[in-house]
């Protein structure tokens, strides 16, 4: 994660991670990303305030539609990423990140 709000956040709310990499020096491209997919049941992208919820077990948007949600301008996964259960939150909105964080 490089998103200081998010680590901020996590640590706020003693929230403890798993795993954790620098995406400056682990680049996660489109194939990496639809992976992060394959187990996931809701997709969370937030830019700003703006939060696109996808519930993966009733509809599915190509994988275009999803690529676009989670890449960044240089074609990388986009910070912060963190999966929780089957739900992948990309990017940081400090609501989305409380209701699903609990």
């Amino acid at each position: 994660m490089t998103c200081a709000k998010t680590q901020e956040f996590l640590a706020q709310n003693a929230v403890s991670t798993q795993e954790q990499w620098d995406a400056r020096k682990v680049k996660q491209g489109p194939a990496e990303a639809l992976r992060l997919l394959s187990d996931v049941d809701e997709l969370y992208a937030m830019r700003g305030k703006r939060v696109v919820r996808i519930d993966l077990r009733t509809e599915r948007p190509d994988d275009e539609a999803l690529l676009s949600l989670m890449l960044g301008p240089t074609g990388n996964l986009r910070a912060p990423t963190i999966r929780v259960g089957r739900t992948l939150l990309v990017g940081f909105e400090g609501e989305t990140y409380r209701s699903v964080l609990g």
